[in-house]
């Protein structure tokens, strides 16, 4: 209804003048991301002119989730899983457009699905998987660059996510809002059930505060956790 997300793939044209008028009022890269089509359109074509109309107005990079999305009939949620994933597509864009950089995205849930990625195209992007198993990004570092990662230093991020929230509690926002996105921290470490239950439980009270995301923090065995890092 609000006009923006997946159904501007239907109007190629606009999204070209929209990244021409972001080149044109700012020095940052100016990036796109899209699916290979919606509805019932053939992605050949739908993709190819968005690319092309986004290239050619200046765009930096294009990421690509390489799935349809149905704009009627699938919420949001169902439009991230249900279409099925055509990688080829993407892979076949790429291949037109050798010099032009074309990220990959959809259905991707380790680094080395991602590495296999970039035999065909210029990047690939962890978007659910990122944000569920973040101690994956612990290895990405030494797969991507050959540089080792430096231990991670849990005690300082304890430190840091509970200032941070403290902060955050003060100008009106609560806990809960911090914590949502701190669940799958510690995915697969021994003690991450507890941390879970804790931030699932105490974190939405009344009046919670830092200390309770210190207990969570707690619960896990933080040597472990370094271990996995490292």
């Amino acid at each position: 209804s609000g006009t923006f997300g997946a159904c501007l793939m239907k109007v190629p044209d606009l999204v070209a003048g929209c990244v021409a008028a972001m080149k044109a009022a700012v020095t940052i890269p100016v990036t796109v991301k899209c699916r290979i089509g919606v509805d019932e359109q053939d992605p050949e074509p739908a993709l190819d002119a968005l690319a092309d109309g986004v290239f050619d107005a200046g765009a930096d990079a294009l990421w690509v989730h390489a799935r349809k999305a149905w704009l009627e009939g699938l919420s949001p949620k169902e439009n991230r899983d249900i279409p099925p994933l055509d990688y080829n597509r993407v892979y076949r864009l790429k291949a037109r457009k050798p010099n032009e950089f074309i990220g990959i995205n959809g259905g991707i849930q380790t680094i080395e699905e991602a590495l296999a990625h970039l035999d065909h195209v210029d990047g690939a992007m962890l978007g659910r998987a990122a944000y569920h198993t973040p101690g994956i990004l612990a290895g990405v570092d030494a797969a991507f660059y050959g540089v080792q990662s430096e231990p991670f230093d849990f005690a300082a991020l304890i430190d840091t996510m509970a200032d941070y929230a403290a902060r955050h509690i003060e100008q009106g926002g609560r806990l809960g809002h911090v914590t949502r996105h701190m669940v799958g921290l510690f995915h697969g470490l021994s003690g991450a059930r507890r941390y879970r239950q804790i931030l699932s439980t105490d974190a939405t009270k009344p009046g919670a505060g830092p200390d309770v995301l210190k207990a969570a923090f707690a619960a896990v065995e933080l040597g472990g956790a370094a271990a996995e890092a490292a």
